[in-house]
């Protein structure tokens, strides 16, 4: 800045000089640079300043290149090039414009874009403007996930779509205290993975299969497809059972246990969770077990491709089917299966916060009369029994 200004006063008092004068100076300066280029080893180090100086006396007199020995005239070309494009991206800089989406609308967008893989940004720009966002359409397109391919529903999708109407059931062996073999069925429903039923018998036959089948689902609300295993027990009974309720049978390929993974997975989940720490003394300890860890299974047991919530009961201690409050009897049951201490207590009298009354196999030591239940009537899992058809 200082060599701007003595340039400055330079310039005013150049008119009030002698040319003789000025060219001793001129060629004073020349001397004292072309000695200073010989002491100075090395590229010179210009700031700033020198090179607004350097370009200003440029702009004003482009003939100066010719007298510059300490810099290339490119390099001088080079920064007033420089200058003028920085300068006019200053001037042109954005004032404003269109104001700029915010992270949750476009959070919104991508989600919106995944969730429903058949909406372009018509749809969705349509959707937002009923929500009460101002956007245009080109910015959802913008924002919208990217798809390599046509859109279409994929694998799990499709089972999703069609889980409501799927059913599973199979058949498991459980060892007694005396060396026994006791078969128990499981069925389940693949909409939200709830234990529908689940029995125990020492011979398990067609008839009972059928029998079984019918406990398990009521006549109008049975499933359209029944998934099960190609075992031998399966007779004409069950088959024929099947046929009436309008439920089509669909037995997996053989040596595929895979192919029935809902319910190979819940049984897992039972030995896991339940008879791998239980010795079964007879049928009916093993049934009032299996009865227990269902309720407990349905009500409270959480789930991860259920968001880790249970199959029957919400969080908010409401029914999913009836959305009515139910009581917390299944606590016990979890109690019982989770330890030793916890099912000491069950047996002492129970939960304290628990408003209904306790089941009767839960206390083996009280004074009142224990009940068992009839081995004519098959009770269910959720404390009803009824009559099944005459096959």
């Amino acid at each position: 800045m200082i060599a701007l200004l003595w340039f400055f006063l330079t310039m005013f008092a150049s008119p009030f000089k002698s040319k003789s004068r000025l060219e001793a100076e001129n060629a004073a300066l020349r001397h004292q640079l072309i000695v200073l280029q010989r002491r100075v080893s090395g590229r010179v180090q210009l700031t700033n300043g020198d090179r607004l100086f350097l370009v200003m006396l440029y702009r004003w007199f482009p003939s100066i290149l010719k007298a510059i020995t300490i810099i290339q005239p490119e390099t001088l070309v080079r920064w007033h090039r420089a200058g003028f494009r920085r300068y006019w991206r200053w001037k042109s800089r954005p004032q404003g414009g269109r104001p700029q989406v915010g992270a949750d609308l476009r959070a919104l967008i991508r989600r919106m874009s995944v969730d429903n893989p058949l909406w372009g940004a018509p749809r969705i720009h349509g959707e937002l403007l009923k929500l009460g966002f101002e956007v245009s359409q080109s910015s959802v397109a913008k924002y919208m996930v990217k798809r390599c391919g046509p859109p279409s529903q994929g694998w799990s999708t499709f089972l999703r779509n069609h889980a409501p109407d799927i059913a599973a059931m199979d058949l498991f062996v459980v060892p007694t205290i005396g060396f026994d073999l006791l078969y128990a069925i499981v069925f389940v429903r693949l909409a939200r993975r709830d234990l529908v039923r689940i029995n125990v018998t020492t011979h398990p036959t067609a008839e009972w299969i059928a029998r079984q089948i019918t406990e398990a689902f009521p006549w109008n609300e049975g499933p359209r497809y029944l998934i099960r295993d190609r075992d031998q027990v399966y007779g004409a009974a069950a088959t024929r059972r099947l046929r009436a309720m309008g439920i089509r049978d669909k037995p997996i390929a053989p040596g595929s246990p895979w192919q029935n993974g809902f319910a190979e997975r819940l049984i897992g989940s039972i030995r896991r969770e339940c008879v791998d720490h239980v010795v079964a003394l007879g049928e009916a300890h093993l049934r009032r077990i299996l009865q227990a860890y269902a309720r407990y299974y349905n009500d409270l047991r959480t789930h991860r491709s259920l968001d880790k919530d249970a199959p029957l009961l919400m969080r908010n201690g409401r029914d999913r089917r009836s959305g009515k409050p139910v009581k917390c009897h299944a606590r016990k049951e979890r109690a019982l299966l989770v330890g030793t201490r916890s099912a000491n207590h069950i047996r002492a009298g129970g939960h304290s916060g628990c408003t209904q009354r306790p089941d009767t196999w839960l206390h083996p030591n009280a004074s009142r009369k224990r009940q068992i239940p009839l081995a004519s009537r098959a009770p269910s899992i959720h404390g009803t029994s009824r009559q099944a058809p005459q096959a």
